[in-house]
C-alpha cells in the first residue's frame, strides 16, 4: 500500500478485538456480576453512458420528467446546477442530495429513492454516490450499484450492507431500508481502492491493495470493510504508516451473522470479502468526528507493566488492586456503571499533560485474572501509556455526541456539506430512550436539513489524536465538505 502499484504486504499483530459478550472468566479469575448481553465492541470505473442507460434506468427517468413534482423528497436536499464542461464543473457550488426509501420491494425501494434524488440532482451528474442497504435487498445486491450509477450519471459509487439505515432525522431500525448520498464535489478528485486479507507462505495475514495517494496534504479516506474476512486493526496501523495525517472514516458492514452473508458495493461491482474504499484528493475532504460516548472516572494511571492484553501493574500496583480501590472511591452511579459495563481508556498521545475525554481510546476491560492480579483489555497498551477507566451509559453518549457536534458550529457551510453517520449496531434503540437518536442530535447541532445518509454498522472506523482505529459502540460521523 502507498507504492506506485497501489499495493502492499505486512503482517498482522494479534487483533484487538473480542467477541466477549460478558465479564466471563480469564485465566486465574472471575469477574463479580454479569455483564448481561450487551453487545462486543466490534459487534457493535469510466461514467456510464447516459444513452446507454437499461430500460428501467430510461423508465424511471421519464417518469419524473412527467411527474407534476409534488413528490416530498424524504429529507435535505441541495439542488446541483448542472456542470457540462470540467471547467464548468471548477466553478460549481458542491451540492448533496439524500433520500431515504422503507419499502420492502427492491425495485420499488430503488424507483423511490431515485425519483428522489433525480429530483433534486435537476439534471446534474454526481461524482460519488454512497448507497447502504438492509439485507431485505439482498436479492437486489448484484445490480443495485450498477443501476444506481446508470440511471443518475454517478461518476463513482460505494458502499455496504447495513443491518438498519438512516437518513435526516431518522434511524429505520427493524425495517427494510435502502438509502443514498448524491455528492457533486468540483475541483476534487475521487480515488476508489480495493483491498482484501490475504495469508503469507508462513500463514501470516498481509493486506493486499490499498489507496493511492499523490497529496497528503490534500486527502482524506472514506473505508467500508466486511468484518468476518477483513483484517481491519491491520490495514488501519498501515494506513496510518503510510499516509500520516491522512483521516480516514468509515464502518464494517452489518446485516450479516458470518461470513458471505455482508456485501460491499463500488462502481458497478459487488464484494462479499475485503474492503472497498475511495480517496477524496483537492478541494473536498471527508471530515471526522468520532463520539465514543465514554466519560472517565477515578485518576489517571500509567501502565507500568504489560503483556500483551493484560495489564499486570498501574504505577507500579497491581491492576486489580488499582481497579477495585476506584469501584470504592467514585460515587455510586458511577460505580453500578464501571460495573455493568467497564472500560478503559489509553491515551493516543504519551506527550500530552492535560488529558481530555477525546484523547482517549475507549476499550472494553473483558476480564480479571485473580492469580497475578491484572486486568484484561480489548488492546495492546504499551508499557508507559496513560490509561483512565471509563463508564459508558445513554448520558454520556449523548453528552460527548453533543459537545463534539457543537465544537463545529462555524467550522463549516451547511449549505454546502453533507453528512455519513456511522453508527453501531450496539446505539440506537439498545442504548437510548429518545427514537432516532444520534440522527436527530446531528440535525439539531448541525443543520435541520443537512443532507446525510448512514447505517448501524458492526465497528465504527476514525480517528483518535490523528491515528486510526476501529471503534465498537461509536458514533463515526464524516462531513463532506470544502477544505
Amino acid at each position: 500500500m502507498g507504492g506506485s502499484d497501489g499495493s502492499s504486504s505486512f503482517r498482522r499483530r494479534p487483533s484487538f478485538y473480542s467477541p466477549a459478550r460478558g465479564f466471563g472468566d480469564s485465566p486465574g479469575g472471575t469477574w463479580a456480576e454479569n455483564r448481561g448481553t450487551r453487545r462486543p465492541d466490534w459487534a457493535c470505473g469510466p461514467p456510464p453512458s447516459l444513452f446507454t442507460q437499461s430500460p428501467f434506468a430510461q423508465n424511471l427517468a421519464a417518469q419524473v420528467l412527467r411527474r407534476n413534482h409534488s413528490l416530498r423528497p424524504i429529507g435535505g436536499l441541495r439542488t446541483c446546477k448542472r456542470a457540462t464542461t470540467d471547467e464548468d464543473r471548477a466553478m460549481t457550488r458542491p451540492t448533496f442530495a439524500n433520500a431515504l426509501s422503507t419499502q420492502p420491494d427492491s425495485r420499488s425501494a430503488e424507483s423511490e429513492v431515485l425519483g428522489t434524488l433525480l429530483d433534486a440532482l435537476g439534471g446534474a451528474e454526481p461524482d460519488l454516490l454512497v448507497v447502504f442497504a438492509t439485507q431485505h435487498h439482498r436479492s437486489a445486491f448484484g445490480e443495485l450499484g450498477r443501476r444506481l450509477r446508470s440511471a443518475t450519471g454517478a461518476r463513482h459509487l460505494i458502499g455496504c450492507s447495513a443491518e438498519a439505515v438512516i437518513g435526516p432525522s431518522r434511524e429505520a431500525e427493524g425495517e427494510p431500508g435502502l438509502t443514498v448520498l448524491a455528492a457533486c464535489l468540483p475541483g476534487t478528485e475521487l480515488r476508489p481502492f480495493r483491498a482484501v486479507t490475504v495469508s503469507d507462505s508462513d500463514g501470516d495475514l498481509e493486506i493486499d491493495g490499498g489507496p493511492t495517494i499523490l497529496d497528503p496534504t490534500q486527502a482524506s479516506a472514506l473505508i467500508f470493510g466486511e468484518p468476518f474476512s477483513f483484517a481491519a486493526e491491520l490495514f488501519l496501523e498501515r494506513f496510518d504508516l503510510d499516509w500520516p495525517g491522512v483521516g480516514a472514516v468509515g464502518a464494517m458492514a452489518s446485516g450479516g451473522r458470518g461470513p458471505g452473508q455482508n456485501f460491499l458495493l463500488q462502481g458497478d461491482s459487488t464484494f462479499e470479502e475485503g474492503a472497498v474504499g475511495v480517496v477524496f484528493e483537492g478541494k473536498h475532504e471527508i471530515a471526522p468526528i468520532v463520539s465514543q460516548g465514554c466519560r472517565p472516572v477515578g485518576d489517571p494511571w500509567v501502565v507500568t507493566k504489560v503483556v500483551k492484553n493484560r495489564i499486570l501493574e498501574l504505577a507500579g500496583r497491581s491492576a486489580l488492586t488499582v481497579l477495585t480501590d476506584t469501584l470504592t472511591s467514585i460515587p455510586d452511579a458511577d460505580r453500578e456503571l464501571l460495573q455493568r459495563g467497564p472500560f478503559i481508556g489509553i491515551a493516543v498521545d504519551a506527550r500530552k499533560a492535560e488529558l481530555e475525554r477525546s484523547d482517549f481510546l475507549a476499550r472494553s476491560i473483558l476480564g480479571i485474572a485473580r492469580g497475578d492480579r491484572s486486568i484484561v483489555i480489548g488492546d495492546q497498551p504499551r508499557r508507559g501509556q496513560t490509561v483512565q477507566f471509563l463508564v459508558r451509559d445513554a448520558a454520556s453518549a449523548t453528552e460527548d455526541l453533543r459537545a463534539l457536534l457543537a465544537a463545529q458550529a462555524g467550522k463549516f457551510d451547511p449549505q454546502a456539506t453533507g453528512a455519513l453517520l456511522l453508527t453501531c449496531n450496539g446505539r440506537g434503540s439498545h442504548l437510548f430512550a429518545e427514537p432516532h437518536h444520534d440522527a436527530l442530535w446531528l440535525a439539531r447541532e448541525l443543520a435541520p436539513d443537512l443532507p446525510m445518509a448512514g447505517l448501524f454498522a458492526m465497528g465504527e472506523i476514525g480517528p483518535v489524536n490523528d491515528r486510526t482505529f476501529l471503534h465498537g459502540l461509536t458514533a463515526s460521523i464524516g462531513l463532506i465538505r470544502r477544505r
